[in-house]
Parts: C-alpha cells; structure tokens; sequence
C-alpha cells in the first residue's frame, strides 16, 4: 500500500498542516455538491471539533458581482451536527486590512439568515465573486459584513446549516458556529489567538443560529472568550411562526423549515408521507432546490393546509410534530455572557410574544440581558437600523467596558435616535465603497460614536 493510500485509509490526511488552496483569480465557484473542497478526508471524524481538515483564499463579490479589495479565506473544519455525531462544516474568514490597537485581534461570527435548504444560499457560496445565487439572503447581508471589518475587527460567517441545508435543526447551528471560531483561531495564517474577544451577531435566522450558539457555548466550547451575543429577532419559537405565517406572504419560510426538517426527523418525515398530497409532496421537494427569495414568491399566500388530507392543526397538535416544535426551541440553557436582544414590536414575522418569552426566561436562568424591544419598527427594517447600536454595544464588550445597566425591556425605537442616523452614514459610506468595489477600510472613532 503506498502513502497515499495509507494515508486515506488511516484518516492522516488531517494530521499536521491542512492542505491549503492558493488564490485562483477570477475562478467561478463551483456549487458546494460539485465543489471537493467540500468534502472532508477520510478518518475526518477522528479529529477534534474545530480542527482545520482543508482551507483556500477566495475571492468575494457582492451580489456574486462585483468584486472586492480584500480575499477572504475559507475553512473546512470538524464539527457536530445534532444528534452529536462528526460533521464537517465550512466557515469564510476575513481579516481587516487595519485592526483595532492593542490586545489581541477581536473577531465577530455573523450568522446570516441562510433560510434555505438549497446549498447556493451557504454564504461560502453566495458571497464568492461569480456565484449565481440570485435570492439568497447573505448575498445582502455582506453589507454587514463590511461593516464589522471596517471597525477593524476579523469575521467568520459560518454555513451553519451545515453541509445539507439543515434549516430550523436545534443546537447544530451552534455547533458549526462555535467550531468555526475553533478553526479560525488555531489557522496558522490568522492573527487570532484563545484570547482573541469573540463577538455573536445575526439577524432573523441568523439570530437563531446566533442564540443556538450563546446557549451551548459554556458547555460546548468554554474555552472561547465570548465577550457578547447580538440576537436580532431570533425566531425563538419555529412552531408558533409556522402558524403565523403560513397562508401569509412569508408562507415560504415555514415551508422551508418543514422541508429540511423531515430530513432529521423521521416521524415528521412520516407524517408528511402518509398526509400530504401529492401537490404537497412535490412543492416540498421544489422548494428544496431554491433560494430563500424564489421560494417566497413560489409560496406565496399559500397555505398547507390545502396539501393535506387532514385539517392542519390537527396535523400540528399530532404528538410527533408537537415533539419536533419542542425540540426545537430556544429557551433550553442559558446563555453565559451578556446577550443584546432585538426586537421589533409590530414585525409581521417573528412574533414580539415569543422573544418577551425568551427574554424573560435568559433572564430568570440568570443571563445578563439587554432587550431592545423596538416601538416602531418591524423586522425587516430593524435589522439595518438596529446595525449601528449593535456596532456599538459590540465595541463596548470587546473594549471590556462594563454593561451600563441590566436592562429587561425599552421601547425607545431606533427610529427617534439620532444615533442611528449617524451609523446609517457611516453605513452608507461602507456600502458606496462595497457597490464600487473600493477597499474597505477601518474608521476611525468619532465622538459621536461613544
């Protein structure tokens, strides 16, 4: 047996220095089915979670279009799905041009709301330059990205639905995301170090995974120093949104959900099998395939309970769905540092009842909480307006200041805060430099911004 084979059959091929893919220039990714770099070595599930298996340079794009300054570097790295059993997953890490002064190099891990089965919505997909990911959600999100790297901070943006789109799976978002900082900071190339701040942020879907992520850290990975966790409308319960929004115009995302979770959860998986119509069946697998934009518009008004052959909230009241609505909820541990919770009281998706609920009980768990639950705003014009607090309460805890006070709850909406404005400036600025393709680079602080 030579070498090579050795190597396969033993699973060394993970041992010592991952392989590593140089930057190839104007190179159009190819799908994660198609691409190897996906796929991890043999023997991979013997490593430690975290561990870097394979990495290459890439170039990002906007909207997969127009190209940016900086090269981002990819990992593919052990992780966990969730039922505890190894999986690899892949993260996109930038490193700012310009880093803060003194200390080691802070990193942010923002969670894009994916929101899809279909694998060209991953960001490590959909943010490359000549991806064709029309819809997918991270493709706008970079925005943010840049904003995070132009106060001279690192982000890794995970696929933390994993490898097969697993939309709406508890506790494995954690995972991924958790292993994914494990992997940036033990890759040789980065100026990351355990001591390196670590910061959570996402929005909708992305606070989901961001809040799986809080949750399991202590236990999970303890050794991280997460300083703070940024929830923006973090769909803190997936069974009371299902039923507020099918039959809506955002009857796509419950749908989505459903799709990708008969895949883990094999009574659910029955239960659709034996109830649903043959129309049913074939718009699952349909929207499978599609991008988060496309299967709203697909799904749009429609409501399930016409592709089955039962009433629906009896199909929901059934013990095997109502198993699958509790497993998957958040609430179950308790996040160990301080979380900024962000809500929009009138959003017509993720309902303000749920996030009071989960609030309150990080909050009676012992948790410090700031909760801003926002009077005028709903969700999606929350997440950009809610950008420029989020900027600064993320400072503060990589500044290591101390929380000003532990708040349960203000109504003081972004709207009415001049502050907002001056981020939104400064976040426009970002956004002319990323349209333009001009490097972003860090900014310095103003009075305004303490």
């Amino acid at each position: 047996m030579d070498s090579g084979n050795a190597a396969r059959s033993t699973g060394a091929e993970w041992i010592g220095q991952p392989p590593h893919e140089p930057l190839q220039r104007r190179s159009r990714p190819l799908a994660p089915a198609k691409d190897p770099f996906y796929q991890p070595p043999d023997g991979f599930e013997h490593a430690r979670p975290g561990t870097v298996l394979r990495s290459r340079d890439v170039e990002l794009g906007f909207l997969g279009l127009i190209p940016q300054k900086f090269t981002a570097t990819q990992l593919l790295y052990r992780t966990t799905d969730f039922q505890g059993d190894p999986q690899a997953g892949v993260t996109t890490v930038v490193i700012p041009t310009e880093r803060t002064a003194g200390g080691p190099l802070p990193i942010v891990s923002y969670q894009c709301a994916i929101d899809a089965v279909a694998a060209r919505c991953f960001p490590s997909y959909a943010m490359r330059r000549g991806a064709k990911a029309v819809g997918a959600i991270a493709q706008f999100e970079f925005l943010l990205v840049a904003a995070a790297l132009a106060e001279g901070w690192a982000v890794s943006i995970p696929d933390h639905e994993g490898s097969t789109g697993m939309w709406g799976a508890p506790y494995e978002p954690g995972y991924h995301v958790l292993d994914g900082l494990r992997a940036a900071m033990s890759h040789d190339a980065f100026p990351l170090t355990m001591q390196s701040p670590v910061g959570l942020w996402g929005y909708s879907g992305g606070g989901l995974a961001s809040a799986w992520a809080a949750e399991v850290q202590a236990e999970y990975a303890p050794e991280l120093n997460l300083v703070g966790a940024v929830l923006g409308s973090p769909v803190g319960n997936l069974g009371n949104a299902f039923r507020r929004l099918n039959g809506s115009v955002y009857a796509g995302l419950p749908a989505l959900v459903v799709a990708a979770l008969t895949h883990i959860y094999p009574d659910l998986d029955r239960i659709i099998s034996e109830h649903a119509t043959e129309r049913g069946k074939a718009m699952l697998a349909r929207i499978e395939k599609m991008t988060t934009a496309h299967a709203m518009l697909f799904m749009l008004g429609k409501d399930m309970g016409s592709m089955v052959d039962r009433p629906l909230e009896e199909i929901l009241l059934s013990p095997e769905v109502q198993h699958v609505f509790d497993s998957i909820k958040l609430g179950t541990s308790v996040p160990a540092a301080p979380v900024l919770v962000v809500q929009a009281v009138h959003d017509r998706i993720i309902s303000v009842d749920d996030i009071d609920e989960l609030a309150e009980t990080y909050t009676r768990g012992g948790a410090s909480v700031t909760y801003h639950r926002d009077k005028f705003s709903e969700h999606l014009l929350l997440h950009p307006m809610s950008a420029p607090m989020t900027l600064r309460w993320l400072r503060d805890r990589f500044a290591g200041e101390p929380l000003r006070a532990h708040i349960a709850r203000t109504t003081w909406p972004t709207l009415l805060n001049p502050s907002t404005y001056r981020g939104m400036l400064t976040l426009g600025v970002i956004t002319a430099k990323v349209l333009t393709g001009r490097r972003v680079e860090r900014r310095p602080l103003s009075r305004f911004d303490l």
